[in-house]
């Protein structure tokens, strides 16, 4: 099985090897040129103990005070990391010299004792002066024993230190590091649990947006595309349920008409039946059993009208329409229809008279079956209030009736075909309504009133203030 190690994982892998080979680079160099440094630096301490023992010896052995010869020696041997003192005359003979014990190498350093006439004259020149005749001028040597033991430990400390305080950088270095690499990372993998969380189906999950200009931007970019999908399915949804709405209804529509058909020429021949028979029987006037018949024939011819109006919608004939003109006269016809029942109907028209673009035998019948389902709640009495509203651009006609409202449950479903809460209704006239108001442009709504009853508000086009209102 291959492992794959995440983003976080190889930033921090390579951060940390960076921060390693810098730090062993640093170290080591920094190490080296520190090594060099103290030890020029210790070996020139040593060059001028040398150069000022041979100095201040020239008198000494000169006149060969070998007592004044010790006590430099011992003076120099007092130093740290002088071992040996040893002090010539010019035929390498020994004058003085003076040991003592210490662990570690040693190394020697010599120095001849020049006479200070001569050096002062030729010390610009010394250099050039020739090996013969510099050997004239010398008069004896010193020479001194030296151990390293103090500088290796220095440069043992040294190297124990900087290793240290590298291990510490990087440790610091790599704490920083894996906080900013968490940092970059962390979003990252929020977008993918994001991911995971939208295709599992929960399209409601958003990322927080980080702090890091880049990151904030990607969830931002992130979350506009969960937006974009989201509107894109609901418009989808809304697409295929709007598509099987109108083949379900062309369905029921062809259903619809071919049992509006096959119904009427029946109930025609019984319609003409019924009226023979009642030409050829004079006392079948007024019998009760007739007078049923001739009913349900009328309710049944009613109930095909509504199939075939719904199964065959007719196409708008467009005419410039006063608004308040026609909700008037149709108004005025439903008391006309129902002028023997206590019902009251209120009218509140627009201050303004509107021209607007519609059909008004299709409008007609459309409010005729809202007013019908109106009277229908009220029990056939009461009020029914009508009033026009002009918001901007739309029209709203508003019927409201007094009676028990739509049950919340059935909101939804109330301008579905063949849905109806009666037992003598087709569940058509709401159905036809939705058609026509849709043909005009419009809107249909369906709401329960605060004060009580049910409220429907058909929306339509303002169209023009009418010339001579």
């Amino acid at each position: 099985m291959k492992i794959r190690f995440g983003i976080h994982f190889r930033l921090l892998a390579a951060g940390f090897a960076i921060i390693v080979a810098t730090t062993v680079i640093l170290g080591y160099m920094g190490l080296r040129i520190s090594r060099q440094f103290v030890q020029t630096r210790f070996e020139d301490r040593i060059d001028f103990l040398t150069r000022h023992l041979a100095l201040n010896a020239e008198l000494g052995v000169l006149i060969d005070d070998r007592d004044m010869l010790k006590r430099l020696a011992m003076n120099l041997l007092s130093e740290k990391d002088v071992v040996a003192v040893s002090i010539f005359d010019r035929d390498g003979n020994e004058l003085t010299g003076v040991v003592r014990k210490m662990a570690g190498s040693v190394l020697f350093r010599e120095y001849p004792v020049i006479l200070r006439a001569v050096e002062e004259e030729t010390r610009a020149f010394a250099e050039e002066l020739p090996a013969d005749r510099r050997s004239e001028q010398t008069i004896g040597g010193v020479r001194i024993a030296y151990s390293t033991k103090g500088i290796d430990q220095l440069l043992v400390t040294m190297r124990d230190r900087f290793a240290l305080l590298s291990v510490g950088l990087a440790a610091v270095v790599g704490l920083a590091f894996y906080l900013l690499s968490h940092s970059l990372v962390a979003p990252v993998t929020e977008l993918a649990g994001a991911a995971k969380r939208v295709a599992g189906g929960d399209m409601k999950f958003r990322v927080e947006p980080g702090t890091l200009p880049e990151t904030r931007e990607l969830a931002l970019a992130f979350n506009a595309m969960l937006d974009s999908l989201e509107q894109s399915r609901v418009a989808l949804e809304k697409a295929h349920q709007e598509m099987m709405r109108r083949n379900t209804l062309a369905e029921m529509g062809k259903f619809s008409l071919m049992i509006a058909h096959e119904v009427k020429n029946p109930l025609s021949i019984i319609k003409t039946s019924l009226d023979l028979l009642k030409k050829d029987r004079t006392d079948l006037e007024g019998d009760t059993l007739v007078i049923y018949i001739e009913e349900e024939i009328r309710r049944m011819n009613r109930l095909i009208e509504d199939f075939l109006a719904f199964a065959r919608p007719s196409r708008p004939v467009f005419r410039e329409v006063r608004i308040n003109e026609l909700v008037r006269t149709i108004l005025m016809r439903f008391e006309m229809q129902h002028a023997g029942l206590p019902i009251e109907v209120s009218l509140e028209c627009l201050d303004e008279e509107r021209l607007i673009e519609g059909d008004p035998d299709l409008l007609t019948r459309a409010m005729d079956n809202i007013l019908k389902n109106a009277c229908e709640a009220n029990g056939e009495k009461g009020r029914i209030t009508v009033a026009l509203h002009r918001n901007g651009e739309r029209i709203s006609v508003e019927v409201r009736d007094e009676g028990g409202g739509i049950p919340g449950e059935i909101m939804e479903k109330i301008c579905e075909p063949f849905f109806t809460t009666r037992s003598k209704g087709t569940g058509l006239g709401l159905a036809y309504v939705l058609q026509v108001v849709e043909s005009h442009g419009g809107s249909l709504k369906a709401e329960n009133h605060p004060a009580g009853g049910a409220l429907f508000r058909i929306e339509l086009s303002a169209g023009r203030p009418c010339p001579s209102a």
